[in-house]
């Protein structure tokens, strides 16, 4: 089959064409030119006209992520749509369109699948996601004893840290009460793992009076609602940024501690900064080459596995991560990867990590040989392309 992948700005999407052109079908790339952006709404003005005649040379249109644009007009055209998300909750499908009988939607991160589910949305799946460990392997077992000295951290962290976000952006205008209020809520959702308070804080009355001072605009047929914008991409995103510059800071006092990133912070204490890597040349060789890889994991994803982890353990990486509901369906704590249930947590078990190198060692080719065995972009897509009707037999 013709399958077109409709590109953005999302990392693994060169492992996805390639595990679909593994099951022998036509791949080609699409990346949409946006003819206007409103910058206050964020409304694009697209050219519909173009989309038509590119998707109607295709069997199927594939995204990581979920657009609503593209699954209508796969409806209109009765072309399969493929969509398999890379992030957690992905405001995109709470739109009419997510009922088009065109959609595939595969969702990694379990709680918000179920939650679609309930919603009466078909065709609606869990799946991880995935790492291609034959790729990355063949820049990891390249390295020279000289790339491995410049490579080499005892401790680092590769992401974003959300110094700019929007609750930054509005806290100004937040009456000094709701303010306060936030800032306990973060606090006490900074002690809690594998679970969420924000859905409590989020009452009536707070809601209302968000709703007075923000100017929350959206597609007609959305139906998100403000509670999840504002619990994920006001309240999620601070808080990442907040805790990421206290565990940075933490691990700095006492170890040699990088971060890579082209988002750093000015809060930052004794960390050296590295600058942003390349995900497909780079970051691998920042993995493998790092004794312990710290994994804070976004509030926003309830109970699913990150990319970022995924990448880490397939490159042959120690991973360190905050604790995740479904790390346990696949990987062992302890034997493949190590989580951390609090900051002190965390500053000891990296303290007992760097100080017995062959059980770090050894975790960290347990968890890789899982990831190469179990968790391939094939094997991904093999269940995709089964649920599709579109496995070749």
């Amino acid at each position: 089959m013709r399958i077109l992948l409709y590109r953005w700005k999302v990392f693994n999407q060169d492992d996805v064409k390639s595990a679909i052109e593994y099951f022998g079908h036509e791949v080609h790339d699409y990346t949409e030119t946006v003819i206007d952006k409103d910058d206050e709404t964020g409304f694009k003005l697209r050219d519909y006209e173009e989309l038509r005649q590119v998707f109607s040379a295709y069997d199927c249109i594939f995204s990581l992520n979920y657009f609503p644009h593209v699954s209508d007009l796969c409806e209109e055209l009765g072309k399969k749509y493929i969509a398999w998300t890379v992030d957690s909750p992905l405001i995109s499908l709470y739109h009419q369109s997510l009922f088009n009988k065109c959609n595939y939607i595969f969702i990694f991160d379990r709680f918000y699948c179920e939650e679609l589910k309930n919603l009466g949305a078909e065709h609606v799946w869990y799946l991880p996601l995935a790492v291609n460990c034959s790729r990355v392997g063949k820049i990891t077992g390249s390295l020279t004893a000289d790339e491995r000295n410049k490579w080499h951290s005892e401790v680092s962290f590769v992401g974003g840290m959300y110094h700019r976000n929007s609750y930054d952006e509005i806290k100004d205008r937040l009456p000094e009460y709701l303010r306060g209020y936030f800032d306990a809520a973060m606090a006490a959702q900074m002690e809690i793992y594998g679970d969420s308070i924000f859905d409590k804080v989020l009452t009536v009355d707070i809601l209302e009076k968000l709703c007075e001072l923000i100017d929350f605009k959206q597609d007609e047929r959305a139906f998100s609602d403000i509670a999840l914008v504002f619990s994920s991409t006001f309240l999620g995103f601070k808080l990442a940024n907040i805790e990421r510059v206290q565990i940075l800071n933490k691990l700095a006092k006492h170890f040699p501690t990088d971060l890579y990133t082209d988002d750093p912070d000015k809060e930052l204490i004794g960390v050296n900064l590295k600058g942003a890597v390349n995900y497909m040349t780079d970051m691998p060789k920042v993995f493998n080459c790092s004794r312990i890889n710290i994994n804070p994991v976004m509030r926003n994803i309830r109970t699913g596995i990150p990319l970022r982890a995924w990448d880490i353990v397939g490159a042959g990486g120690f991973l360190m991560t905050s604790f995740q509901l479904e790390y346990m369906d696949f990987f062992e704590n302890g034997k493949d990867y190590v989580y951390y249930e609090s900051h002190d947590d965390l500053l000891r078990k990296t303290e007992y990590y760097l100080n017995h190198e062959d059980e770090r060692a050894q975790i960290a080719r347990n968890g890789h040989e899982k990831a190469e065995k179990f968790h391939s972009y094939e094997k991904r897509m093999e269940f995709i392309l089964d649920k599709c009707g579109m496995l070749k037999h």
